[in-house]
């Protein structure tokens, strides 16, 4: 027998499972059953796909059995099974990179968290909330024959050991049988859980959470036989089937509930959570096939990491094929969860050919359209609840739902923006941002639509403003000259914005501007002759100003849209990148020349209008406009001590 000591990672989520975290264990059955089906599916599909697994005779099942007198429960499946590698990488490692997220989580409050348990890939640690000890039989289909038995009690380590397929628990579990694999999984329940050693508390969990599991679930337990008088005549051995194992998504909406679909929400994404919204479309004619598609309540956690883990799961004729395809679904929708099957594709579909296949790009493509609309209908329903006087418990309900949307889906969303150009009209009628306007719909929130509607008649742009915190960008000087005209301005404070906008360029027949790029402030309608006349009168204090500052700025002019009390700000080019674009492009990796922002001074501050008649301190008045500019703008100074020194210079004076 070998010893193996835990991953780290899974010796601290062992720890919090086993002594802090007792708020809802029933979902343990519900994982390692969900475990078990997946084995089943991977064989299934071999069988059809690999040769060397084409001989196998297939019958897949889940057998449940349980005994009260020594306080176990086993699940046992006849699917993929595992050698000694897959159980050193399945059970003493958590190769999911969200895990330490998980368990700093947990951490944090974990009597309200048990529903996280499977989000994050450690489902088969949740049996230990239940276990004092457990242990795995298992043998690898189209393997080297050997049956493993991997065992521990949640503490340190773990044990494997080879044992043989004729002892007494080789055949306990069936594997004196040669030809059969899969796994059983014993849990020797602690004394807290002795009560789920029982057939009704067992079948009451498989109907609850398992009911959907497509291959059928067996129970086995003892029947007692009574008499008149409550006296045990007889015992017989029972085998019943718990579940309805049929394919969900295949039976007609008419006939589920919505209580179905969540409960298969949460068996096939392991989220505790009911969803925020789901969209089950049968389609036929030329192709046929069948979806359902799940939002969740919350963002995934690795909805942001490079590794994210595919949430659609690919059938074909019900087979299952892959749960591990990012082309399923474009990038920007990695959030939502659910199944396609088709009926047209061949079984024996390789990776290769599904990132060519014709067949998967139509229902590709039809699913995005299907989602976006719904996006749609979820954000129009919300406007319009909004605007009701006295709103119902429905019309709350849907505004709720619609703010739980923005909050977690609003910043990939725009992602699609700019990455799918198909449907970028379509997108831009989901997507919200904050604004100067507060009657914005939807927790002030508005969409380019309701803008357009609120817009002033002499209003030529939609015009918005980009940065990374908001109420820096509320406080921006630059916003005012806008509001003051009665302009309303976005304020864009995701680090995406500043891709994504600029590439989508126009809403309808309005262009899109920045109010912080040069030349945007031309809409403003200034007085001509008045900007000459004092572009002539401080022509020289804009060339000393741009002297010092020398190449820290690409040009020093007078603002058309500053007010009296703020006496400078920093524009871009409309020919650079913005400051968080250079930030963005710095991270990964490239090499980005520094940004020379236009200095824009107000000639009608004090400050500025001294300088006209006295330049004896320019140098250090010129050195405090930029960096106040830049630090109103979010961006940080390459060198504090010089503005400080400077401001002290003045201070003194």
């Amino acid at each position: 027998m070998a010893k193996y000591q835990f991953q780290t990672e899974v010796n601290q989520l062992l720890k919090l499972l086993i002594h802090s975290l007792y708020s809802n264990k029933d979902i343990f059955l519900r994982e390692i059953v969900s475990n078990a089906s997946d084995a089943l599916d991977k064989l299934k599909y071999l069988t059809v796909s690999d040769e060397a697994y084409k001989n196998i005779a297939f019958d897949p099942r889940i057998d449940i059995t349980f005994s009260e007198a020594d306080g176990t429960v086993t699940i046992q499946d006849c699917g993929i099974g595992m050698n000694e590698d897959d159980l050193n990488n399945n059970l003493g490692t958590i190769a999911r990179s969200g895990t330490k997220a998980f368990i700093e989580k947990l951490s944090s409050d974990a009597s309200k968290n048990s529903n996280l348990i499977g989000q994050f890939g450690v489902g088969f640690y949740s049996a230990f909330m239940a276990a004092k000890k457990i242990d795995v039989y298992t043998r690898k289909a189209a393997g080297d024959g050997k049956v493993m038995h991997w065992s521990s009690d949640g503490t340190n380590s773990y044990d494997i050991e080879e044992i043989a397929c004729d002892s007494e628990i080789g055949t306990k579990y069936g594997f004196n049988n040669t030809t059969l694999s899969g796994s059983a999984i014993e849990i020797h329940l602690n004394d807290e859980s002795k009560d789920y050693a029982s057939r009704w508390k067992i079948e009451e969990l498989i109907k609850r959470y398992s009911d959907h599991i497509a291959f059928p679930i067996y129970l086995h337990y003892e029947k007692k036989n009574y008499d008149d008088k409550g006296n045990v005549t007889s015992t017989e051995n029972k085998v019943d089937q718990v579940n309805s194992a049929s394919a969900l998504w295949k039976r007609s909406k008419s006939d589920l509930k919505a209580e179905d679909y969540n409960e298969f929400y949460k068996t096939i994404s392991h989220d505790g959570q009911d969803p925020l919204h789901y969209v089950h479309t049968h389609a036929e004619g030329t192709q046929e096939y069948t979806t359902l598609f799940y939002i969740p309540e919350t963002a995934p956690f690795d909805m942001y990491q490079a590794d994210y883990k595919s949430g659609v799961k690919l059938y074909v004729k019900r087979v299952f094929i892959t749960d591990d395809d990012r082309e399923l679904l474009p990038s920007y929708l990695r959030f939502v969860r659910g199944i396609i099957d088709s009926e047209d594709l061949p079984l024996n579909v390789s990776r290769e050919i599904l990132q060519q296949n014709r067949i998967l790009e139509t229902i590709r493509k039809s699913s995005v359209k299907k989602l976006l609309s719904e996006f749609k209908k979820m954000g129009e329903a919300a406007d319009k609840a909004a605007i009701i006087e006295n709103p119902t418990d429905d019309d709350n309900a849907k505004m709720e739902k619609w703010a739980k949307f923005v909050k977690n889906f609003n910043r990939p969303m725009k992602e699609g923006l700019y990455s799918d150009w198909e449907n970028k009209d379509e997108i831009a009628e989901i997507i919200r941002f904050k604004s100067t306007d507060e009657s914005g719909t939807g927790d002030k929130w508005t969409s380019f639509a309701d803008y357009v509607q609120r817009m002033k008649p002499d209003q030529k742009a939609i015009y918005y403003i980009t940065g990374t915190d908001e109420k820096n960008l509320r406080a921006n000087p630059l916003l005012k000259a806008y509001t003051a005209k009665g302009f309303e301005v976005l304020i864009m404070a995701d680090d995406i914005d500043d891709i994504v906008i600029p590439s989508y360029q126009k809403y309808k027949d309005f262009e899109l501007k920045a109010v912080n790029r040069a030349g945007s402030d031309e809409d403003l309608g200034t007085n001509k002759e008045e900007a000459e006349k004092k572009a002539q009168e401080f022509g020289a204090t804009l060339t000393k100003i741009k002297n010092v500052l020398g190449e820290r700025v690409k040009e020093v002019k007078l603002s058309k849209t500053l007010t009296a009390e703020n006496p400078s700000c920093i524009v871009v080019d409309d020919t650079d990148p913005s400051y968080q674009m250079m930030q963005m492009m710095r991270a990964m990796g490239q090499e980005v020349p520094e940004l020379k922002p236009i200095l824009e001074v107000n000639a009608d501050h004090p400050i500025v209008a001294k300088l006209k008649d006295d330049d004896s301190n320019v140098s250090d008045v010129a050195e405090v406009l930029l960096d106040q500019a830049m630090l109103i703008a979010g961006v940080e100074l390459k060198s504090p001590m010089d503005f400080v020194k400077a401001m002290n210079n003045l201070l003194s004076k």
